[in-house]
């Protein structure tokens, strides 16, 4: 049997519906409650967001049925550096049609969106823990930039209020202790390595007399 075709179509407010049921669905195997998702879905966020213009959503069909959708954001590779680059923002495949395509198929129209914004760049934040969406992206030409840290505002102003100064300084000589261990283990390495391309035999340990 061949391969389905997939068909990509750029969302627009007549499949508006057809987008949010499968979102809910992603919300749902992501570990969302049904009924958050679908509160979630019915509050207007999602069809405010895609009528945006620096946002664009694209949905992909397998024999007329909706498989996946890629979410994707004009933007820049950063705040201070003016380089159009388009952010996939989200990118979902539906279970019964992974592995057949899909997903390349929305990183296709990806690729001639950013063609067609004039972005030098696509960018995506892949969760370290997904192993195989990072393999994918991978495959794909997507190489590991930055490590993306979220913390809340309340327990960063917790930490930083909660740290005694007397922590923070003993901190401070672990890190520094550990740096000291590395660079002598590097230097007790690059003796032994150079004992050994001269010929010269190692240091024997002292014997201790019996």
């Amino acid at each position: 049997m061949g391969r389905a075709v997939v068909a990509v179509k750029q969302v627009d407010a007549d499949m508006h519906s057809q987008f949010i049921e499968l979102w809910i669905t992603h919300r749902v195997e992501s570990g969302t409650t049904p009924e958050a998702a679908q509160r979630l879905a019915l509050d207007g966020t999602l069809r405010t967001a895609l009528q945006r213009d620096d946002i664009a959503a694209y949905l992909s069909f397998v024999d007329g049925a909706p498989a996946g959708y890629v979410v994707l954001a004009d933007s820049t590779r950063s705040l201070l550096v003016d380089s159009p680059c388009v952010s996939i923002d989200m990118l979902y495949v539906h279970p019964d049609h992974r592995r057949s395509g899909v997903g390349r198929a929305l990183l296709a129209a990806a690729g001639r969106h950013a063609d067609r914004t004039g972005a030098e760049h696509l960018s995506s934040a892949v969760p370290a823990s997904n192993r195989e969406a990072n393999r994918f992206f991978a495959r794909l030409g997507f190489a590991p930039e930055t490590v993306r840290r979220v913390t809340s505002t309340a327990l960063l102003q917790r930490k930083l209020a909660g740290e005694p100064r007397s922590q923070r300084y003993g901190l401070d000589q672990v890190l520094q202790r550990r740096r000291d261990l590395r660079t002598a283990a590097r230097r007790a390495s690059a003796r032994t390595t150079a004992r050994t391309s001269t010929g010269a035999a190692p240091a024997q340990p002292p014997q201790v007399a019996g």
